[in-house]
């Protein structure tokens, strides 16, 4: 019965991918992609041709079909996301949800590597043996109770926040005393890592709108 690769990729630089990663990719026969147009991108830079299918947030039946008529098949498949380690704010969860419910044969192998949840933990340079780690935040319905409840933990806080609202995330934190370590567009051109209150680095986006892009990983300090 086939194997079923579940493939880290680079979050940003392309020369972050590991050798294992790539040695999977050339060898499987199918890559299921979030993105076609994000893994080409990819593919391309390593002279790797393959055929794609997609799995997304919003996929329908028909390309789960497609995906589960490749695992019958007895062929190799690897799942990648748009940028680092599936199954962390991406759908990869839900295909191996229905991979385990309908080819319980299949073998689902971790390929591990990039992510910007383990790149931010790696230079924060606080105690974090344990933490509590929220993905993004919801826009509206909950996000001001999780927001009370980030300022309350005893113990460090995680997550993710778009360009369109890390800004709103900062102002709903300054009222907290809590130091945070804020990592924007890590292993890309523009990388830059955040240190101090949300009071003080809001002072820094505000004085250059210009850093306020790409994605942010936020760090926040227990009490």
């Amino acid at each position: 019965m086939s194997n079923l690769y579940i493939v880290a990729t680079p979050i940003g630089n392309l020369e972050d991918i590991t050798l294992r990663a790539l040695d999977i990719l050339r060898t499987v026969a199918v890559i299921v992609a979030e993105d076609k147009r994000v893994t080409i991108r990819l593919l391309n830079k390593y002279q790797i041709e393959k055929k794609l299918l997609v799995w997304q947030q919003h996929s329908a039946n028909i390309d789960w079909q497609r995906i589960k008529k490749a695992l019958l098949s007895g062929n190799d498949v690897a799942y990648v996301s748009d940028a680092g380690t599936p199954g962390i704010s991406d759908p990869g969860g839900q295909l191996i949800k229905k991979v385990l419910a309908e080819l319980p044969e299949v073998k689902i192998i971790p390929v591990p590597g990039p992510s910007s949840l383990s790149a931010i933990i790696s230079v924060a340079g606080i105690q974090l043996d344990r933490f509590i780690f929220l993905g993004f935040l919801p826009h509206k319905k909950g996000r001001q109770t999780l927001i009370e409840m980030i300022k309350k933990e005893t113990v460090p806080v995680i997550f993710f926040e778009s360009v369109h609202r890390i800004v709103k995330a900062l102002e709903q934190l300054v009222d907290s005393p809590k130091e945070l370590i804020v990592g924007r567009e890590l292993s890309k051109q523009f990388e830059t890592i955040y240190r101090g209150t949300a009071v003080e680095i809001l002072d820094v986006f505000n004085k250059d709108k210009t850093k306020i892009k790409g994605e942010f990983v936020v760090v926040v300090d227990k009490a």
